[in-house]
């Protein structure tokens, strides 16, 4: 939308998720072009001009776009299988599957990613892609191009893997990189596709897959590179106790000290899961900055724990809300997160005084656009950042007798999207993609998979 053309949302609840959690009970957002222009309580002021639309938003509440910090869009064609195994023995069992993965596979698992996640008030997403057959296509491109066609706002974590079956890894040979190769099409990808500016749509992380499926080198000379580039730096950290009882026996020490012997502590650094950190390993994150992307459901199906949310908050360390891949959660949606955040921190130490709604609010929101660098532009309703937000309808019968509207949003059933905005640009109304076909989206999705399945049995 050119910048001088408004639309005017009025009559909704706001909670901004700014600096000192601002909320309205019934208010209005002045939209101009990809910006927030305006906000504030009652009705939008007189006057404005160029007004293209006007929404009447009443009985809605008005959030910032939901924000993914962590995903694998790759395992949406392998949904439902091995349910009842822990991380490791999930990997063993799927990797043979993954290594068959290739282009069109790739690209119809990023479309039902994408919408499942924008359907549900999903803005910004990002993908931690590390499998790369030989011979696989272009599966950089395929991913980005999906999110471009979907029109949402996109980081791709750009990952690599160089310990395979030959090296003690869990990945076939074929299906991992040399180091010299991962490094130099990581750049490739980073030249390529890497936006910098205030309002890109497409930006890309240097993100080697995990302390035991990559080489030290590897991360080595990736945090170099990122570095070099100007761009972030994004892993596995901390999943399981096997990667502790790992890291200890291969390297004389645990995740978080071999991490910042190899140069990936920092305000430019996000790292998945980190279940199992104690008070030293905190600090150091909270020193750094280094951020966290919580993936409460995956860290439940997967049986690796539960991750110290709350001590991390309060020593400072930046967390946002993952959805992880879907082979590992299978309803592949943000809004999820919110409760299980909240609901499952409640089973650990600090109990019913863990997190509370707001502070669920914003993991998926404003925590979300500090991991992925990005708080500045996007993760709460103030003016002049980008024009990212949800509508969410909270006058049925599943929210209407909540009070209040954060707390409906976040302990109530999945509520229903009316319309969502992407630098301006609507991409869901009452609950549909606007910029896309679920339907068609759902065959190919199941015709990849099946075909997946059949390559993987002939193997």
């Amino acid at each position: 939308m050119a910048a001088d053309r408004r639309i005017v949302i009025e009559n909704c609840a706001i909670a901004t998720v700014d600096g000192h959690d601002t909320e309205y009970a019934s208010g209005h957002v002045v939209l101009a072009g990809n910006r927030i222009e305006s906000l504030g309580a009652g009705a939008a002021p007189e006057g404005l001009e160029n007004v293209v639309r006007r929404i009447d938003a009443s009985g809605h509440l008005v959030t910032p776009g939901l924000i993914n910090t962590h995903h694998h869009f790759y395992q949406w064609i392998t949904r439902g299988l091995a349910t009842d195994h822990n991380l490791f023995d999930w990997l063993v069992a799927l990797y043979p599957t993954w290594a068959r993965i290739d282009e069109p596979m790739v690209r119809a698992a990023a479309q039902g990613s994408l919408a499942m996640m924008a359907r549900g008030g999903v803005t910004t997403a990002m993908d931690h892609h590390y499998v790369f057959p030989r011979g696989s296509g272009d599966l950089s491109g395929a991913i980005i191009g999906a999110a471009r066609d979907m029109g949402v706002r996109f980081t791709l974590a750009r990952g690599s893997m160089d310990r395979s079956e030959k090296d003690g890894g869990l990945p076939p040979d074929f299906a991992v990189e040399t180091l010299d190769g991962a490094l130099a099409a990581t750049e490739e990808t980073v030249r390529q596709h890497h936006d910098s500016s205030f309002d890109a749509m497409t930006q890309v992380a240097v993100a080697p897959c995990s302390p035991f499926s990559v080489s030290t080198e590897l991360l080595r000379d990736g945090a170099q590179l990122a570095r070099r580039l100007g761009v972030r730096l994004h892993t596995h950290g901390s999943e399981t106790v096997e990667e502790e009882k790992f890291c200890h026996e291969l390297f004389g020490m645990g995740p978080t000290d071999y991490f910042e012997s190899t140069g990936w502590l920092g305000e430019d650094v996000w790292m998945a899961h980190c279940v199992h950190m104690n008070d030293s390993d905190i600090a150091a994150f909270a020193r750094s900055r280094t951020g966290v992307a919580h993936c409460p459901s995956s860290n439940a199906r997967l049986a690796a724990g539960i991750a110290r949310v709350p001590d991390m908050l309060a020593a400072g360390v930046p967390v946002g809300l993952g959805v992880d891949g879907t082979a590992s959660n299978e309803s592949g949606e943000l809004h999820t997160e919110l409760r299980n955040a909240l609901l499952i921190n409640r089973l650990g130490g600090h109990k019913e005084s863990a997190l509370n709604a707001r502070q669920a609010l914003r993991l998926g929101t404003y925590g979300g656009a500090q991991v992925l660098g990005r708080a500045a532009e996007t993760g709460s309703l103030e003016p002049g950042k980008l024009a990212d937000l949800v509508l969410w309808k909270l006058d049925t019968l599943a929210h209407a007798s909540i009070a209040d509207p954060v707390t409906a949003l976040v302990f109530g059933a999945a509520a229903p999207v009316t319309a969502s905005f992407v630098n301006g640009r609507q991409i869901v109304e009452d609950g549909r993609l606007l910029t896309a076909d679920e339907d068609a989206i759902a065959r190919a999705t199941r015709d990849e998979a099946q075909r997946l399945a059949r390559i993987a049995a002939e193997a």
